[in-house]
């Protein structure tokens, strides 16, 4: 793999706005349903006046591990080589394998094409015109970082590098690449 995109979600600049969610929705023609992505808020914690707020980015995490791709009988479901998971609509046989297999439950069936879905990236779109992913680029907080972590030079890398990150379920050896900056107590305070 000569690239290896992933993503960065800082929970400490992340205001829960949607502005990600609805920029996706807008770029990849998601319909009203259902979603690619969504921040989910959490809280508030805390005593008054000093509250806090937990945000979430739910979303493809694009493991190098894909159970999807491992359960799918037809390869409509792969790996590309630049580490993204897609999805082959003309290959997909709709046995909704590849949405059960999937630990981080994001898949889903599109209403429109009935095929399971999901975040690429962008891919066939923003990235194939060398721009990043719609999400990153409409985040008012920058929020999100998106890049080649193989790339030692790269902001995504030098970030992964200096700050604190986890990526959610580890334990079950999918190796996500989505990474999360942990919240130190929330974002806005109220």
């Amino acid at each position: 793999m000569t690239k290896r995109y992933v993503l960065v979600h800082d929970e400490n600049k992340c205001i829960g706005c949607q502005a990600c969610n609805v920029a996706c929705r807008s770029e990849n023609n998601v319909p009203e349903s259902v979603t690619r992505l969504q921040v989910r808020i959490e809280g508030p914690y805390g005593n008054f006046p000093h509250l806090h707020f937990k945000y979430n980015r739910v979303s493809c995490e694009q493991c190098e591990n894909a159970p999807c791709v491992k359960v799918c009988p037809t390869g409509a479901a792969y790996v590309n080589d630049d580490g993204i998971v897609s999805i082959n609509e003309g290959k997909c046989v709709g046995c909704l394998y590849c949405v059960a297999a999937c630990p981080y439950k994001v898949r889903f069936i599109n209403p429109e094409t009935r095929v399971p879905d999901k975040c690429d990236f962008c891919k066939e779109s923003r990235l194939a015109r060398g721009e990043e992913p719609a999400c990153v680029s409409v985040c008012p907080t920058d929020a999100l970082t998106f890049g080649d972590a193989n790339d030692l030079n790269s902001e995504v890398r030098k970030l992964l590098d200096t700050k604190q990150n986890y990526q959610q379920k580890v334990n079950l050896g999918t190796e996500p690449r989505v990474y999360r900056i942990p919240s130190r107590r929330g974002g806005i305070k109220a």
